[in-house]
């Protein structure tokens, strides 16, 4: 705060979460990759901005930090708003050739921009102290973990960060939700052993802001405003299930209905080895049905997938007589090799009976898209999603129109790492498809 003050920076409340957060850094135990932001108009880039120059750079002679920006027609005259904002009574020297700001210390800023993925590449091979990378979610994982092999520091006493700014929506928007949302969601621990932190921040927090754009957020409509505006990050373009909403239809475990004999329980099955095998148990009570565990595994045998499953069951006081249907996709069914057995045959070997579940997509999305309601419309949600069932919820949001058949949700595979893939959504769908009364798939 005392070099804040000598700089003429006033830190807002939300900003200086940021920098307390990057302090915590300092800590072998604090979070070392931190999130700020999630809306426009938020003050994020201007807080991260100062973080680096008028603490972290003063304070460690000689810092490296890359602080990366998109591309845009007016990149170098947002980085000379920024010096006269926030570096207007600190001494620096601005070299524009190198796009570099050099401190008295020798530390200094060099300010990367990226057009295109390909353009990270540039950076690669080479040592930050600090990255920084604004508008993160414009990125792919992929790229942010090659760039993330450039932050190691030999300074004493300091650990290398990362600081990411960004909005809902992107290329990026599914692992950012994955790696700060969720986590931020699930409350302090979670963070902690995740290694990350995340400092939501809307327009509201920033009360330097013009009216005049304020106006312009509020005028926003549809996706646009709730992500832009509000930071919401279950909703983006091409979003299918845009009335999927976390705090409706997500519940913790200890609001869900006592499995018991006189309510109707089943389960649903996708498949696959290279891609997820997904196992959810499911239930019905006074007319909501309720996603009540998740079983998610990858590159395993039938027999440790039937294991996992079956203990899954177990730990919810559930045996599978108390099961009135398990089903599955129908490719489990198919005959393979000079065997002629299914990969149902294998799970009926090990005491899982499969039926065949109703797969049509549109069917399916149309039907989930019922059950989640809209609450803008006020159509009451009749789904509920335990918190345990971490697979789906990151899924679930995250799947779009396909654009050859807007009626039907786009197929996404699993990549080779494990990452992303449509396989909750499957698994979910096939569960929702059966009639709850009867116990029969529809």
């Amino acid at each position: 705060m005392k070099r804040f003050l000598a700089a003429g920076y006033i830190p807002q409340p939300k900003q200086l979460q940021f920098h307390a957060a990057a302090r915590a850094a300092d800590d072998i135990d604090g979070a070392n990759e931190i999130g700020f932001g999630g809306a426009r108009g938020g003050a994020k880039t201007h807080g991260t901005f100062a973080q680096v120059a008028l603490d972290d750079c003063q304070r460690i002679p000689g810092l490296k930090v890359l602080f990366l920006r998109k591309v845009s027609k007016s990149a170098n005259e947002a980085i000379e708003d920024l010096r006269s904002s926030v570096l207007f009574q600190t001494p620096h020297v601005f070299r524009e050739q190198k796009s570099t700001i050099v401190f008295p210390n020798k530390s200094r800023i060099i300010i990367g921009h990226f057009q295109h993925e390909k353009d990270i590449d540039n950076y690669l091979g080479l040592e930050y102290d600090i990255i920084v990378i604004e508008e993160a979610t414009q990125l792919s994982q992929s790229k942010i973990e090659k760039i993330k092999t450039c932050n190691r520091s030999s300074k004493k006493g300091f650990r290398p960060r990362r600081y990411y700014t960004t909005n809902p929506g992107g290329i990026g928007h599914a692992w950012f939700k994955a790696k700060f949302i969720l986590p931020f969601r699930k409350g302090k621990d979670t963070e902690k052993e995740n290694k990350t932190k995340f400092i939501p921040s809307t327009v509201k927090d920033n009360k330097k802001v013009n009216k005049e754009y304020v106006d312009v957020l509020n005028s926003l409509t549809g996706w646009l405003r709730d992500a832009w505006r509000d930071g919401d990050w279950d909703v983006f373009a091409g979003q299918f299930f845009e009335t999927f909403n976390y705090d409706d239809h997500v519940i913790k475990p200890n609001e869900l209905p006592i499995l018991q004999t006189d309510i109707n329980i089943w389960c649903a099955l996708d498949y696959g080895f290279k891609h997820y095998t997904t196992c959810y148990l499911l239930c019905e009570y006074d007319g909501v049905i309720y996603v009540v565990d998740e079983f998610m595994a990858r590159k395993q045998l039938i027999s440790a997938n039937a294991i996992g499953i079956l203990q899954m069951l177990e730990s919810n006081g559930v045996s599978l007589d108390m099961l009135s249907n398990f089903v599955a996709g129908a490719d489990v069914f198919a005959k393979k090799g000079d065997s002629g057995e299914s990969f149902a045959d294998e799970f009926s070997r090990c005491g899982i009976e499969l039926r065949c579940a109703n797969t049509s997509r549109k069917a399916g999305a149309g039907k989930i898209l019922q059950l989640l309601g809209d609450k803008k419309q006020g159509i009451e949600p009749s789904l509920k999603i335990s918190s345990r069932c971490t697979g789906l919820i990151e899924c679930l949001p995250s799947m779009m129109h396909n654009p050859n058949d807007p009626e039907d949700v786009l197929k996404v595979d699993t990549d080779d790492q494990g990452r992303g893939g449509d396989d909750p959504y499957d698994g979910f769908r096939y569960g929702v498809m059966v009639n709850n009364s009867l116990g029969i798939t529809i």
